[in-house]
């Protein structure tokens, strides 16, 4: 095969995850629009294990924190070298440190990490990574939310399923990632499907019309109006444009919604 053909053959997404759990991510892995890209060719998830490159007869890779307090924390040597081992094997990539002090994720870093292509994530356990893996490697480290997980394995499995549905060929529909929450930085709009009525609740008749701008315009008022009611923080950072206030103001049940002070 020639280099030129390898290349082609590449995957859109290659994912390392550095983990001393890796068998949780195998049903996970293995389902869904994820699970037929990676059959697919188009995206790549690899799983290397710290523990291999641990120490004496038990593969030692933890150890009392300097200081003193309770817990473990994971020792550099079995780290650096998972990390190295990976990166001299496949080749370097965008690396990641999944933790609870980390920046926090959204759709736009998930963009990012599409964009990237390849992507190493580092899943710490017991009470943290040795700090001299965050000197040595700089990763970016990232969080999923201001709670604390046993592992970084569930929120990697976060990032790499918001990550992975942006890249070409892993959903059915590629218009399916354009229109939803955030990626406009508002709510995506309700939906409904068949049957037109349901234990008395009608699907709005705007969807029934046929009239795609007047659609169009229903949906994107009704993505303000849950963005105000349910994530009014979003406003804060991404304030309203002089359209979506006209719109909000000028629908016919703007009068009768308690007013938010962004508005």
């Amino acid at each position: 095969m020639t280099r030129s053909s390898e290349a082609a053959k590449a995957p859109l997404l290659d994912v390392e995850i550095v983990t001393l759990f890796p068998e949780i991510f195998d049903s996970f892995l293995g389902a869904s629009l994820l699970g037929k890209a990676i059959g697919g060719g188009i995206v790549r998830v690899s799983r290397t294990n710290p523990r291999t490159f641990g120490t004496g007869r038990h593969r030692k890779v933890d150890d009392a924190p300097y200081g003193g307090g309770p817990g473990m924390v994971m020792m550099p040597e079995p780290l650096a070298a998972a990390i190295e081992s990976i990166e001299a094997e496949r080749g370097p990539a965008h690396r990641v440190l999944l933790a609870p002090s980390g920046r926090p994720f959204d759709q736009s870093l998930a963009e990012t990490f599409a964009a990237r292509g390849r992507l190493l994530f580092i899943c710490g356990r017991y009470e943290g990574i040795d700090e001299r893996i965050v000197d040595l490697f700089t990763p970016e480290v990232v969080s999923i939310g201001d709670y604390v997980l046993a592992g970084g394995e569930l929120a990697a499995a976060v990032m790499l399923e918001a990550t992975a549905r942006l890249v070409p060929g892993v959903l059915g529909c590629e218009e399916s990632t354009v229109d939803e929450s955030f990626s406009a930085k508002r709510l995506e709009y309700p939906q409904w499907t068949r049957p037109p009525s349901f234990r008395g609740l009608d699907v709005p008749e705007v969807l029934l019309s046929g009239n795609h701008a007047q659609v169009a315009k229903w949906r994107k008022l009704e993505s303000l109006r849950r963005t105000v009611a349910r994530r009014s923080d979003l406003l804060q950072h991404y304030p309203l444009t002089d359209e979506e206030k006209w719109l909000l103001d000028g629908s016919p049940k703007a009068g009768r919604r308690k007013k938010t002070p962004l508005q």
